[in-house]
């Protein structure tokens, strides 16, 4: 258990040791004392928690697995701090391997980050490590190891910080809502299986009943055309999701457990909603309840009332729902990819079941979901260069490529004759529609396609088309969902689904202004080799990113891959620029749909050593992770509307040969 040792009677009863029971009545009574009238010792927003880290078993309905938890558990308790004061906790490893805990979201200094290899060393098995650190914030966040690839086998947990003032949110009850994406799998042997075959756990693969139906709706030579680009692109319409065949659980129960919230019929109910998920998005409903949002990633926002929304891997939504009936209802979990689905209960009585409604439609993928739309598309550039040219011995290998920004590209200017197509990712491309009739140059003659089947275009690096003539890009404000069929979420029942756009600062942490200079952070992959990176350069491979203390930095991130990624800042909040000005949303984690482009800003106030990574758990893993560094600076920056936070901490990547247990 969580001992929590330094309440005021502790204290005072701390001073008279051989005290008579008298005399402990008396401390009490001081205490009290204290309390009302203001009075405070010096330690006293000291708290001290004990924390173990164990081989634990994680049981499912559909698996038994040895996995990691913490104090005995999985997920492990939640830790409950107030705001302003000063935490210590001490983290015993009961494991055989090295350990760490990252305080996700929590500002707070770098060495007591936990993230092996930046911020400190790790703790070695049968060591106990001592984290100490102010609490500067309230809100929902949550903890998980950064070693090896622990978390997904069960490490982690959450935090909820009550606010030094009073909350502007009124409610009854208070609940946390974890989820997870539990796998039979141990974590090791899911990434050395995606290594050996990507499509490893794709339960969803189309069939030749698929074919029969397509060809029904499209006809045969449209159906045809369809799998032949799918096949040269070796992917799929359903590959939405890199991980299936898991089992979501919601604090630690499946459907079997049926995890249950109990209300009294009238009562205002907060749901602090945490993905701790090593890969699953989760679309979050209430059958019969509207939900309203009030926070995101810990910080408030303006309410809106939603039917449904998404919850990105390593995110926080709490939300507020008045359920007036003497009734049970269901928090109904689905994933993006509708493969899996949970259900916990909100009840006015214990042993209550809500019902689970069956898996809605799976998505299937389009040329849309990267954010292009071919339709009509004017093909007339100039493939200077190109005549003759035959592409059956290009170098399809992954190398680096120049950071190159084309969005102001004249299509009609377009030499492609030193382009380098080693990662252009066409997976998603519909060439059916394309007028490939028409060049500055007349037609295409000798150009010789007929080796291009075995092209792997997993990555197009830097190429952003949102100015060529009948291309649809997504629009930035909302990184959520690509505009096509296969990501782009509805709502159960026509009701309404949050969009990023709509999330507005309760009260702006950073006063409004502009940013010194932008750094393009493009998202790039290789499925094919299940190998991911950011500007084409995996972790180890890569340059830190330079930051000076004091500037604000303004980060476009180019999405180039079929994923989407969660990206998450250490030590620094991480500003969404959704449109709303100075109202835009602070949060630790953004996630980036396929083929769209998403800018945040960040005031660069930490200074020390952090990391920015996706928190796919595999994808970081192969590579998609940046060290940054801090420069310069001891005191904080001035913020608008709230104190400054102090330094806080960055996280360190895996690597993938790690993680054997």
């Amino acid at each position: 258990m969580i001992q929590y040792k330094t309440d005021i009677t502790t204290r005072i009863a701390a001073l008279l040791p051989r005290a008579t029971a008298l005399t402990a009545v008396v401390a009490v009574a001081l205490a009290f004392a204290l309390a009302f009238t203001g009075l405070q010792t010096t330690s006293a927003s000291a708290a001290v928690y004990d924390l173990t880290v164990d081989p634990v078993t994680i049981r499912t309905g559909d698996f038994t697995r040895e996995g990691i938890g913490y104090n005995g558990s999985s997920p492990g308790p939640v830790l409950r701090f107030e705001e302003g004061e000063e935490v210590t906790i001490n983290v015993t490893n009961n494991l055989a391997e090295s350990t760490s805990i990252h305080w996700h979201g929590l500002i707070l200094p770098p060495e007591m980050d936990g993230v092996p290899g930046i911020s400190f060393d790790g703790i070695a098995p049968g060591e106990t490590f001592t984290y100490k650190f102010p609490i500067v914030q309230s809100g929902t966040y949550w903890f998980h190891s950064h070693s090896h690839l622990q978390e997904p086998d069960g490490a982690y947990g959450a935090i909820v910080i009550t606010p030094k003032k009073r909350d502007p949110f009124k409610f009854d009850r208070d609940y946390v809502v974890q989820l997870t994406d539990a796998h039979p799998h141990r974590a090791a042997t899911i990434l050395r299986n995606l290594k050996m075959m990507d499509d490893y756990y794709n339960r969803s693969q189309r069939t030749l009943g698929d074919f029969f139906s397509d060809m029904a709706d499209k006809g045969l030579a449209k159906t045809l055309s369809d799998r032949g680009d799918w096949g040269e692109m070796r992917m799929t319409p359903t590959d939405i999701e890199d991980l299936q065949g898991y089992t979501p659980l919601i604090n630690g129960q499946d459907v079997t457990g049926n995890w249950t919230g109990i209300f009294a019929p009238g009562e205002r109910v907060r749901l602090r909603f945490i993905n701790s998920s090593a890969m699953a998005y989760f679309d979050i409903r209430i059958p019969g309840l509207q939900m309203t949002v009030v926070s995101s990633d810990g910080n408030n926002v303006q309410p809106v009332r939603v039917d449904e929304f998404r919850i990105a891997v390593a995110e926080t939504f709490d939300v507020i729902v008045q359920p007036k009936d003497d009734q049970a209802y269901g928090i109904i979990a689905e994933s993006m990819g509708r493969t899996a689905i949970t259900r916990a209960t909100l009840a006015p009585r214990e042993g209550m079941i809500a019902a689970l409604p069956e898996l809605r439609a799976k998505p299937l993928l389009t040329m849309a979901d990267m954010g292009m739309d071919h339709a009509g598309m004017d093909m007339g550039m100039d493939m200077g260069g190109m005549e003759g040219m035959d592409h059956s011995g290009m170098d399809m290998s992954e190398g680096e490529v120049p950071e190159t920004d084309h969005s102001q590209m004249d299509p009609a200017k377009m030499d492609h004759s030193q382009m380098d197509h080693s990662q252009v990712d066409m997976s998603q491309m519909d060439h059916s529609q394309m007028d490939m009739s028409k060049s500055a140059s007349g037609d295409m003659p000798g150009m010789d396609h007929s080796n291009m089947p075995s092209m792997d275009h997993s990555n197009m690096p830097g190429m952003d088309h949102s100015n060529m003539p009948g291309m649809k890009k997504q629009a930035s404000a909302d990184p959520f969902y690509a505009p096509g069929s296969g990501l782009t979420p509805v709502a159960a029942e026509g009701g309404k689904f949050l969009s990023y756009a709509d999330l507005k600062a309760q009260k702006p942490l950073y006063e409004h202004r502009d940013a010194t200079r932008e750094i393009e952070l493009r998202l790039t992959g290789n499925m094919g080799r299940y190998s991911w990176s950011i500007n084409g350069v995996k972790y180890e491979d890569a340059d830190p990113i330079r930051l000076q203390y004091g500037e604000r930095v303004r980060f476009k991130f180019v999405n180039e891959t079929m994923m989407t990624h969660p990206m998450h800042l250490h030590g620094m909040w991480s500003i969404l620029d959704n449109g709303n000005g100075k109202w835009n949303p602070v949060k630790h984690t953004i996630s980036i749909a396929p083929g769209t482009t998403v800018y945040s800003e960040t005031e660069v106030d930490a200074p020390g050593e952090w990391a920015f990574h996706c928190h796919l758990t595999y994808h970081m893993a192969t590579g998609m992770f940046r060290k940054i560094v801090v420069e310069g600076g001891d005191q904080p920056i001035k913020l608008s509307a709230a104190e400054a936070p102090a330094s806080v901490t960055a996280p360190a990547p895996v690597s993938e040969h790690e993680g054997h247990h």
